[in-house]
């Protein structure tokens, strides 16, 4: 089997999709209050040319696949273009990442369709919270339905992605915790990453070490495995516990150094870094007709330009594009 590597000698075996930059949510975190400009659908790519991309980067080495958006399940058909990537052989895991406000509705669907199983965002357990952090009113039973529904249709595991912001959600981390000892959760931690510029100079920034003196009195970490992973995060769990505790740290400890992904945006284009704002277009050269050779060409260049890492600590972060442009 082909092993697709950058420069560093990293494998990189592992493409972000984000099929729509539209969400049901305004979070506080991935966009301002009122919002940002949507992508014209004109420029957003169709799901044939996501095939296309999908099927040029499997034969190059790419075997796991994650669609994101903006928010994945508003765009219509999703199910479809799971179904045609899950026709193609040598991908193995195809997972999704939602706000989970939609999950409920479309779990079975998505299950059947061919998706393996889902990270769902969830910033916090109180209705008032949610809505704030959301600036949504209130969807936080529909988000909680949603991951009940997924475990029952067999999307798993499931994981539950939290946010941890001082002053806003943070005294929420040991009740985070205490779920994957009761429900059996699978919750995991991510600093926040500084999109605005300030780095950890944002007083709503707090460290992994934080964190983990939090969870010393819900009980002691061991250290954990979880069967299907292919991001950053470490994991652990509390002694009995079904579920685990799992930790993402962009900032603090970086994990540049094993990067094995891509992403590729709504408007067709290849980052071969999330907060880097090099990107290689793929959309004009789809739509000029270009040919699986030369769609694999690109491809192949923008592993090639993947840096060593990225340059939080230096304060510099993407400029020119919100998260929910970028996907995650």
């Amino acid at each position: 089997m082909t092993v697709l590597s950058d420069s560093f000698q990293r494998p990189i075996n592992y493409l972000r999709v984000s099929v729509t930059d539209r969400c049901n949510l305004r979070c506080m975190y991935c966009m301002p209050a009122e919002g940002v400009d949507s992508i014209p659908h004109a420029e957003i790519l169709s799901y044939e040319d996501i095939f296309k991309v999908v099927q040029a980067a499997a034969e190059l080495g790419i075997t796991k696949v994650r669609l994101t958006g903006g928010e994945p399940l508003v765009r219509a058909g999703l199910t479809g273009l799971i179904r045609m990537i899950s026709g193609i052989k040598t991908i193995d895991d195809i997972a999704l990442t939602t706000n989970g406000i939609l999950l409920g509705k479309l779990a079975a669907d998505l299950k059947d369709a061919g998706l393996k199983r889902v990270n769902v965002s969830l910033d916090s357990l109180h209705p008032d919270r949610f809505a704030r952090i959301t600036r949504c009113g209130d969807g936080l039973q529909q988000v909680l339905d949603g991951i009940a529904r997924a475990g029952e249709v067999g999307l798993d595991p499931v994981k539950l992605n939290m946010v941890v912001m001082a002053g806003i959600n943070d005294n929420e981390i040991v009740d985070f915790a205490r779920k994957t000892i009761t429900d059996g959760w699978n919750v995991r931690y991510i600093e926040l990453m500084p999109f605005t510029g300030e780095g950890t100079a944002d007083p709503r920034f707090m460290p992994v070490t934080e964190m983990k003196k939090r969870l010393e009195t819900v009980g002691k970490l061991e250290e954990a495995q979880m069967k299907h992973g292919n991001g950053p995060a470490k994991y652990f769990r509390f002694p009995g516990a079904r579920g685990t505790v799992g930790f993402i740290t962009p900032v603090t400890e970086h994990f540049c150094f094993n990067c094995n992904r891509l992403r590729l945006t709504s408007d067709g284009k290849l980052r071969p870094c999330l907060l880097a704002d090099n990107e290689i277009d793929l959309k004009q050269p789809l739509r000029n007709g270009a040919t699986h050779d030369e769609l694999k060409k690109l491809i192949e260049y923008a592993v090639a330009s993947k840096p060593r890492q990225h340059n939080l600590t230096e304060g510099q972060s993407s400029k020119r594009r919100p998260m929910s442009h970028v996907g995650g």
